[in-house]
């Protein structure tokens, strides 16, 4: 199961570096415009309503499941954004961290690139709850994947199904990332800020799935079929 997820850790241990790599080299504003310095109106529209799948149509599709009776896989999910989402709100409690558009208020020789009909934030900025969001679904997607692939590896047509679960696995951190830069692109949050939503959203899915692995497991075995 592992060696099928590599895939996509690598993949995200990559662009985590990318990342740090950014934000050890520029300062924090200057970086904020070099990432968001070029906008079109396609580029507006797509990104104002991408971002917003982390608002409500992501946890529609967490509960998707339910309707193949595949309880633990919305269990799994659940916890995972629940426990994610409890770890954002401690840090976003005690770090007060204005957002970009109260950052770029006391420098009147810089002009914040912003979006038409987007309600801009000025507070919390730190962590990006979005970003998490985006990586929490994307992370259990490719831990469900990787294991309903290992439990099927067994049969005929398994390298038809293993290029399959490649191609899918490849496609879940480029989703998630998007989703992050959205939050750049919108001028609601600096890379710091979704760079932090990204590793909490990777992580937690990943400690609760081993921690409770047993159960889970235990819970898809009573699983009617």
């Amino acid at each position: 199961m592992f060696k099928t997820l590599s895939v996509y850790g690598i993949a995200y241990f990559l662009l985590l570096m990318l990342v740090i790599g950014l934000l050890y080299f520029y300062p924090k504003l200057e970086l904020h415009l070099l990432l968001n310095s070029h906008h079109t109106g396609i580029q507006d529209f797509f990104f104002k309503y991408y971002s917003m799948l982390a608002e409500w149509p992501l946890y529609i599709l967490m509960l998707l499941p339910l309707f193949w009776k595949k309880y633990t896989m919305t269990i799994f999910f659940a916890l995972s954004e629940l426990s994610a989402g409890a770890i954002l709100q401690i840090l976003k409690f005690f770090i007060s961290s204005p957002r970009p558009a109260s950052a770029f208020e006391h420098y009147q020789n810089l002009t914040l690139p912003v979006v038409e009909g987007v309600n801009m934030y000025h507070s919390n900025s730190f962590p990006s709850g979005h970003a998490s969001t985006f990586f929490v679904f994307c992370t259990c997607t490719a831990i469900i994947l990787a294991y309903r692939y290992q439990q099927n590896a067994h049969q005929n047509d398994h390298k038809i199904k293993a290029l399959i679960n490649f191609f899918l696995l490849s496609l879940l951190v480029p989703t998630a990332a998007l989703g992050a830069y959205s939050r750049i692109y919108l001028s609601q949050h600096f890379l710091s800020d979704v760079c932090v939503g990204s590793i909490i959203g990777f992580v937690t899915p990943w400690l609760i799935f081993y921690f409770g692995r047993n159960k889970i497991l235990k819970l898809k075995m009573n699983e009617t079929p």
